[in-house]
């Protein structure tokens, strides 16, 4: 068993200014890793020491995510270990593709059997790598996962639902999405961030899906004619209920 991290090392686009002409300055940008990131790898740590199993990171981003900042930023949280795709044309990747790279690292960790990412990512916030990377790993996705403990048949997973919570039975290798607030990420000291320095590192090549998205046109929605139907009397309420029954809405 070895339990697998996804985490994206990217800017935080509240640190960027918009100019009068409308272009987003960056340079005051500084990347780090995602925001919702740091709870999945205190999960994944959590999980990982209830186990006795390795924790192992992996990320696929632009070439300053196999940086020494990036590196000790990653590991000083908790990581036994990290594998990433390091490619400047990273950044231009749609979500499809990012998630069949960090599916392909995922197969290249021997033993793992479950990946955990963050909520969203900071950047783009798009809340479906989970489930892309799930698809490619041919593995179940939940997705607002509060706790996972390891069972004999694979892992109990419970997680938030409308009204409270519920607990899964999963066998089998899984992806589960952590919830924003399943537990609380412990803060990295400054042993534990010179120690990362030493922990061991990789990049690696993989071949992504090669999934591209083209806008083939742009289009305001149909407007609806309004029917101006004036409803009066005593009797406008069953009018109006009539009316809506009429045209399908009740």
């Amino acid at each position: 068993m070895t339990v697998v991290v996804a985490y994206k090392y990217a800017a935080n686009p509240q640190d960027a200014s918009v100019a009068a002409d409308g272009n987003v300055n960056w340079s005051r940008a500084k990347s780090t890793v995602s925001e919702y990131d740091p709870v999945a790898i205190q999960l994944g740590r959590d999980l990982a020491d209830a186990s006795g199993a390795e924790l192992v990171g992996v990320s696929v981003g632009a070439k300053d995510a196999a940086s020494s900042m990036a590196k000790k930023n990653a590991l000083s949280k908790g990581l036994d270990r990290a594998v990433v795709v390091a490619d400047g044309d990273a950044p231009t990747w749609n979500a499809t593709k990012v998630a069949s790279a960090l599916a392909e690292l995922v197969k290249g960790v021997d033993g793992a059997d479950i990946l955990l990412t963050g909520d969203s990512s900071v950047d783009e916030g798009a809340r479906i790598v989970s489930a892309l990377a799930a698809g490619y790993l041919g593995w179940p996705c939940f997705q607002g996962v509060a706790s996972v403990a390891k069972t004999a048949e694979g892992y109990e997973i419970t997680q938030n639902v409308p009204g409270g919570t519920r607990t899964v039975a999963v066998s089998g290798p899984v992806v589960v999405a952590a919830a924003p607030d399943a537990v609380t990420p412990k803060v990295p000291s400054m042993k534990e961030i010179l120690a990362a320095g030493k922990k061991p590192f990789a990049t690696a090549e993989v071949s992504p899906a090669d999934v591209e998205v083209t806008v083939t046109g742009r289009a305001k929605p149909d407007s609806k004619a309004r029917k101006n139907q004036i409803l009066a009397g005593p009797d406008a309420a069953a009018q109006l209920i009539a009316a809506l029954r009429s045209e399908g809405v009740l």
